[in-house]
């Protein structure tokens, strides 16, 4: 037997009232329910929707980081980071948005939820790789994507687009070594070949 989907206009009222003072905001937009709450009610949130009766969101299918410092070409005033997952109930067939933002721009931190759906592991550590951002209580955070040695954080927009250091294996010193990224700028004009009948077109 297939569960009906629920209507996205019914499935906000459950979550408002689900969590309650704990939603900053619930909207639907293009059918689909996204929920904002507080960096400070953050897990206990993610925990209501986990459990509380019309909400059953037992999995999580998608957690990432975003940096809006360059949304909406640069006239966002909020806060810079913000974490945005992705959450299914199966037993309800329904689907939810959540989002938290990191209150502090310099050292971004929100609480982890690895406790709550251990899917979120990795999905949280490509988001500190990434972006930076610290998921306190995480058990395993550390880089999961780019290499032990790299500095920075690559999908922040304010990350140069070559990098900083490149890494290559050196034969005379059978290592890896990491040197400064040396790109040197070139124009690229495209050839163009032109024949007489080109395609039986005269």
């Amino acid at each position: 037997m297939t569960a009906i989907a629920v209507n996205p206009e019914a499935l906000k009222d459950t979550v408002t009232a689900a969590l309650g003072g704990k939603a900053r905001r619930v909207q639907v937009a293009l059918g689909e329910v996204t929920v904002e709450v507080a960096a400070q009610d953050y897990h206990a949130a993610a925990l209501i929707l986990r459990d509380a009766q019309g909400c059953q969101f037992e999995q999580l299918i998608d957690l990432c980081g975003v940096d809006y410092s360059a949304y909406g070409d640069g006239v966002w005033e909020g806060a810079r980071y913000c974490v945005v997952s992705h959450l299914l109930s199966v037993s309800l067939n329904q689907r939810v948005r959540l989002k938290v933002f990191a209150t502090d721009d310099e050292f971004p931190l929100v609480d982890s939820v690895t406790d709550i759906w251990r899917a979120a592991n990795w999905y949280e550590r490509e988001a500190f790789d990434l972006y930076g951002i610290v998921f306190e209580g995480h058990d395993d955070l550390r880089r999961i994507l780019t290499d032990y040695g790299f500095i920075g954080h690559p999908f922040r927009k304010d990350f140069p687009l070559s990098g900083h250091v490149e890494m290559r294996y050196d034969a005379e010193l059978k290592r890896v070594v990491y040197q400064p990224v040396t790109i040197e700028p070139r124009e690229i004009t495209p050839r163009i070949i032109r024949e007489d009948n080109y395609g039986g077109l005269k």
